[in-house]
């Protein structure tokens, strides 16, 4: 059998892999290390400043290289970053047999009849307007649900599939929880609400750590909701690599994820237990696909019910945490389940 040729196309905000940001280039890293694994021939589209340790194109740096080379760019670096990338993709694309593109939205115009042997993961919400007009011009444009919360909100031409996010299984490892804190991993805004993480803390007597850049969207969000609440019991510690998320997750009573938004997926709940620590969620978007009940966390409706959630959290075993994320959450299984995907577009 002939191998599978895959161009897999990253979004060009951060390098990939990222630093301390950069959860959907994280996603795409660890995709194509695992393709590869499983005899995937696979050529990564994305900035010149990425890692990954795939064969890679890209003449540009990411918007983050830029940024910090030359400060505040013009606002129309993204669009040029975008049409430099597809342009070294169009010159090439008779190269692969699936083109996978993760980021939005010149691609579908691009691919023309190419399009049926395509996939397109988005890694934000799909129910704005944007995404209305996107769908509408183009219902011949596969595209996979990272939830099936989220594919539900795509036209039916449109669905290819769902594939749930995994990581490499070896980045965390399991913890003892012996911290005593709860923790927040997240942007700083009020789609991810982590003044109501502090509230549910201090509503169960439990410390907290706080990490996350503060929202470039809503810059007014963290000193206006969050600062306030911070003390000795609330400490914010900005954005953390994934040493220092091996820490602060590792060492954590549990996660606390109160999010006020159709949640896609939440990276940062499988990375959670992968250290095998609890994932107290609002049930939001993907959430009750991600967390099981009262075996790696507890889904909840209310801040109330979230402080109860915490108080009992010491009831779930961190190893089956671990197990059920490797059972379900590593980039392996991701990686096959998007390797069926491909098969089926092009059998059909």
């Amino acid at each position: 059998m002939n191998t599978l040729r895959v161009a897999q196309v990253a979004p060009n905000i951060f390098p990939t892999p990222p630093g301390l940001s950069g959860g959907t280039e994280r996603i795409v890293h660890d995709l194509s290390k695992a393709l590869e694994s499983l005899d995937v021939s696979v050529t990564l589209f994305a900035p010149s400043d990425s890692t990954s340790e795939v064969s890679r194109i890209g003449d540009l740096e990411s918007l983050k290289g830029l940024e910090d080379r030359y400060g505040q760019v013009p606002p129309s670096i993204p669009q040029v970053l975008e049409a430099v990338q597809m342009e070294a993709l169009r010159r090439r694309l008779d190269e692969f047999d699936i083109v996978h593109c993760h980021g939005e939205f010149f691609h579908a115009a691009l691919l023309g009849e190419r399009r049926r042997h395509s996939l397109t993961t988005i890694h934000w919400r799909v129910d704005e307007l944007d995404r209305e007009l996107f769908f509408r011009a183009f219902p011949d444009l596969p595209v996979a649900g990272i939830s099936r919360s989220q594919l539900a909100q795509i036209p039916v031409s449109n669905r290819a599939g769902v594939v749930h996010h995994g990581i490499a299984e070896e980045r965390y490892r399991l913890g003892s929880g012996d911290g005593g804190h709860a923790a927040f991993i997240g942007r700083m805004t009020d789609q991810k609400q982590p003044d109501a993480a502090i509230r549910i803390a201090g509503a169960a007597n439990v410390a907290i750590r706080l990490a996350g850049a503060v929202d470039v969207g809503n810059p007014t969000y963290f000193d206006e909701r969050v600062r306030p609440l911070l003390g000795d019991a609330a400490q914010f510690v900005g954005p953390v690599d994934d040493t220092g998320k091996q820490e602060l997750l590792g060492g954590a009573k549990a996660l606390l994820f109160p999010i006020d938004w159709p949640e896609p997926f939440g990276l940062v709940m499988i990375e959670a237990m992968a250290c095998g620590t609890p994932v107290i969620a609002f049930n939001r978007g993907s959430v009750p696909e991600v967390v099981e009940e009262g075996v790696t966390g507890f889904v909840v409706e209310t801040e109330d019910q979230a402080a109860a959630a915490l108080a009992k959290v010491g009831d779930l075993d961190r190893r089956t945490i671990r197990q059920r994320f490797e059972e379900r959450f590593t980039a392996r299984r991701m990686a096959e389940d998007y390797l069926a995907l491909y098969r089926k577009l092009l059998a059909a």
